[in-house]
């Protein structure tokens, strides 16, 4: 039914387990699979005690490709393990869900599988639930990983 199905994710324990929910069910289904991990795109300003204080863009671009570069090393070795292919994707934005549903149309997905909640702490309290954002934006089908 599905041909090629969109897995984002954001290196979380929740993530993982929709990433392998969704190779489990392109196993099934014999589709193609790109997994996505967006970089978020923030102001490089800061507040502490002493005022605004600003951040070199570019190490904070590197530490994000970094980061990405783990995660999706860590994707491909359990893709590998469920014995499904899968093709990595990269990109920075401010507006993750924006991202997701581009790659997913650039890609021509036709179905998205998330993790029904991601990052924890301050990165989920800057992000908000880009699982909503994606299901309400999306015109593509929209899968939603819930844990057990």
């Amino acid at each position: 039914m599905f041909k090629h199905i969109l897995i984002p994710t954001d290196g979380s324990k929740l993530s993982e387990a929709a990433l392998r929910a969704g190779l489990q069910l392109a196993k099934e289904q014999g589709s193609e699979v790109t997994v996505l991990y967006v970089m978020p795109d923030y102001s490089a300003l800061m507040y502490s005690g002493e005022g605004m204080v600003a951040y070199n863009p570019s190490e904070l671009r590197k530490d994000a490709e970094h980061t990405a570069d783990r995660v999706l090393q860590a994707v491909l070795d359990i893709a590998r393990t469920e014995g499904v292919g899968c093709k990595t994707a990269r990109t920075m934005n401010f507006s993750v869900h924006q991202a997701i549903i581009q790659q997913a149309e650039d890609s021509h997905c036709d179905l998205i599988c998330m993790a029904s909640h991601g990052r924890k702490g301050i990165a989920g309290i800057l992000l908000g639930s880009e699982t909503q954002r994606v299901l309400v934006n999306s015109s593509i089908p929209v899968l939603v990983h819930r844990p057990k």
